[in-house]
């Protein structure tokens, strides 16, 4: 047990605390994956099995890295050790369950869009209109409802409003949809454990047996249906060791509930409580900034964090005219990083409250040749044409997947069109059958033409043909026999355009990735590998080792570290998120997930704000966030853009000396965009009686000296474009920009 001696002494108590509930409090960046992955390590050096300790995290990525460690740790008998997330976890404890539930071992796992596809179906059956009730907002209730734990004809009898009442009906025919599909939707994966463990104490008194060890990572991410299969296999032994930071809770709108780690001592009267507070990850400085934003919530267990690391400079806030300003300053530092310390790119990471955000940021590094990657964009195995090859695998192993089948019948093309569709759905409908069960009994849907017939016949001989040659040849042959007979890649070959060769690869890269998990698991069955991709997450595609700068949401960038980190649009509506009014619980889930960003960052941080920003499609004014007022001047060391100015405090109408733009920095003229002053006064400031024309020498109080180089409009409507000395073209309205002479 040498490994010891690498932990702090907090770090080796919180280890060998191995009886009875531990609660971890794990400060940023204080080494809780270690101290989750040593505890697991000694846990086998203290002879428990393998196989009787159950580590569940958020992300099979960490769950991945932490298992190679404690096998180099404590060999490869760590492999047998159940880590993952919960849902791949208990999608496995469900795999050997289903039966008892009323489902096949080889039911169907539905995906977000899987999900929305059903409940329309089920709104159209129940003749409600999407436009009157869209089907993500039925969606998102329902899911809230699973993890609450609320089933329909509870959620029916506590409808408060017609939209309520109605979506209870589309919630009881869901459920009852995906059970006559033999599927789950990701809900299910923690609710129907929870059915199946209340449902059949033997096999709750089974998996006490088999877990007597049950570690949680970031368990102040948990919602209700997590605690409660947690709980439930906690009565066991009580064996439970949590291990999060109530600081990091930042996914209430997923349903988290923060109450659980808050209240986890009243829950278990009798557990140890650790705290982690030395930081290794920051410097003083981005540390000092982080602990003084967080100590604002109320809602919080004490920790203090402090860090042996140097201070570091200090944390510098970008002010910039506009989000495109802001990309260009961004970049500027991160050019001056790569030259002054020989960073890479993959040093820096760029995060943003909003998925919208994202676009200008793109634009500065695609059009200035440099490389990036978006975390959270649209998934591989999300892709139409992966999605599509993807129905037909599910269909081998599950004909009765409805979402599947429509999603399969008539792609690639065959003739079959929706008139067809609705009729085999509606006979489906009126006698309580599947659609595959429905092609089966074609000869009784009279209202299908003969030739419509004929193709849905070859496509159900397609399927049958498949299904016989899975117990034949192994999985990579089959998925490359039935892809290359359903001619997709031919389809694709023949349109010969960028998008459909795109396609084309798309198809091919998941033929390989089905090889490849067929090389790794030589015993892998389709099933396995469908519940493989069907539980991948965002993070886990992303890859840390490319050369490329990272751009993601705030949320996304959780669990990971750079040296250099990027907050951008610090302002009030961004960060905090809100629209008109905001509650103080969600104002402080909105600064823990500033303080999730700011913890990222190991040596630097920069933060940046906007003046003016484009939202919405429209310009805005933006004003500073809160929180920096929270931070204080003191903390932060405010660089003014090569183009902006402006003070940290919303009040302030003047700000620090800008740096003069020299004539290659100025900025092309850009039609669509207008600067003003920010918080501009326009009642209490009269304009300066002053005739604008072409050639009119002009002073603005933010860009200084300039002439006038085109009028356009009249009136209210007038606008100008000047040249100014030190900052190049600008496009102003004049009603608002008041200029004077020169």
């Amino acid at each position: 047990m040498s490994f010891l001696s690498e932990l702090n002494s907090v770090q080796q108590e919180a280890v060998k605390s191995l009886n009875g509930p531990v609660m971890i409090i794990a400060g940023a960046g204080s080494g809780k994956t270690r101290v989750l992955t040593y505890r697991v390590a000694y846990l086998i050096s203290c002879g428990v099995p393998p196989y009787q300790i159950l580590a569940l995290t958020f992300t099979n990525k960490a769950a991945n890295e932490m298992k190679e460690r404690i096998v180099k740790l404590v060999g490869e008998k760590a492999s047998d050790v159940w880590m993952g997330t919960f849902h791949s976890m208990f999608a496995r404890v469900l795999r050997k369950e289903a039966p008892l539930l009323g489902y096949t071992h080889s039911f169907t796992i539905y995906d977000s869009d899987d999900s929305q596809k059903a409940v329309r179906r089920c709104m159209e059956k129940l003749n409600l209109s999407v436009q009157q009730i869209p089907a993500q907002v039925v969606c998102s209730r329902i899911s809230g409802a699973k993890n609450q734990l609320i089933p329909p004809a509870e959620y029916a009898s506590l409808a408060a409003d017609f939209m309520d009442e109605k979506i209870g009906q589309v919630y009881a025919e869901y459920v009852a949809l995906l059970h006559r599909s033999n599927s789950m939707d990701f809900d299910d994966l923690l609710v129907k454990p929870i059915e199946l463990f209340k449902k059949h104490p033997d096999t709750l008194k089974k998996y006490h047996h088999r877990f007597k060890f049950l570690l949680v990572d970031e368990f102040q991410d948990t919602n209700r249906a997590q605690y409660e299969v947690i709980k439930l296999l906690a009565e066991g032994h009580e064996n439970i060791c949590v291990v999060g930071d109530d600081a990091q809770s930042i996914y209430a709108f997923r349903g988290a509930d923060i109450r659980n780690i808050l209240d986890f001592s009243k829950d278990y009267p009798k557990a140890q409580t650790f705290r982690l507070e030395q930081n290794y990850r920051s410097t003083k400085n981005i540390l000092a900034v982080a602990d003084t934003l967080i100590k604002f919530n109320v809602d919080q267990l004490k920790k203090d964090l402090w860090t042996e690391n140097p201070s570091g400079e200090p944390v510098r806030l970008l002010s910039c005219v506009d989000d495109r300003d802001e990309g260009h300053q961004i970049l500027s530092v991160i050019r001056e990083e790569i030259a002054a310390e020989q960073r890479a790119l993959r040093d820096f990471a760029i995060l943003y409250r909003t998925n919208a955000q994202s676009r200008s940021l793109e634009d500065v590094l695609r059009r200035n040749g440099v490389p990036y990657v978006i975390v959270g964009g649209i998934r591989f195995y999300e892709r139409k044409e992966i999605k599509d090859v993807l129905a037909y695998l599910r269909l081998l192993v599950n004909p009765r997947d409805d979402e599947s089948l429509l999603r399969a019948i008539n792609t690639p093309a065959r003739g079959i069109g929706d008139t067809s569709i609705d009729r085999l759905t509606e006979f489906a409908r009126e006698k309580t059958l599947t659609l595959f069960e429905s092609c089966e009994r074609l000869s009784e849907i009279t209202a299908i033409q003969e030739r419509t017939r004929k193709s849905i016949d070859q496509f159900k001989s397609f399927l049958k043909k498949y299904v016989s040659l899975r117990a034949k040849v192994s999985l990579s042959e089959l998925a490359r026999s039935m892809v290359d007979d359903l001619g997709i890649l031919r389809v694709y070959k023949d349109e010969g355009t960028a998008e459909s060769m795109g396609r084309w690869e798309n198809v091919q890269e998941l033929l390989s990735a089905i090889t490849e998990f067929g090389d790794e698991h030589p015993d892998g069955t389709l099933e396995a590998f469908l519940e493989e991709v069907s539980l991948v997450a965002d993070i886990d595609g992303w890859d840390e080792t490319r050369n490329v700068v990272t751009l993601m949401t705030l949320h996304a960038s959780k669990g990971l570290e750079f040296p250099v980190v990027f907050v951008s649009g610090v302002e009030e509506g961004l960060l905090p998120f809100y629209s008109s009014t905001i509650e103080r619980g969600e104002l402080e889930e909105e600064r823990r997930l500033f303080y999730v960003g700011i913890t990222r960052a190991q040596t630097k941080l920069f933060l940046s704000k906007t003046q003016m920003r484009y939202r919405f499609g429209e310009s805005a004014f933006a004003s500073p966030s809160r929180f920096l007022t929270e931070i204080g001047e003191d903390k932060l060391e405010i660089v003014e853009g090569k183009s902006s100015q402006g003070a940290l405090h919303t009040g302030g109408r003047r700000g620090l000396p800008h740096r003069p733009k020299i004539a290659s920095e100025r900025t092309p003229v850009r039609e669509e965009q207008f600067f003003a002053d920010q918080s501009p006064d326009y009642e209490n400031e009269s304009q300066e009686s002053i005739e604008i024309k072409q050639g009119t020498a002009v002073r603005h109080e933010m860009f200084g000296k300039g002439k006038v180089v085109r009028v356009s409009g009249k009136g209210d409507t007038m606008k100008v474009v000047v040249d100014f000395d030190d900052y190049g073209v600008k496009n102003l309205l004049v009603k608002f920009a008041r200029l004077h002479p020169a």
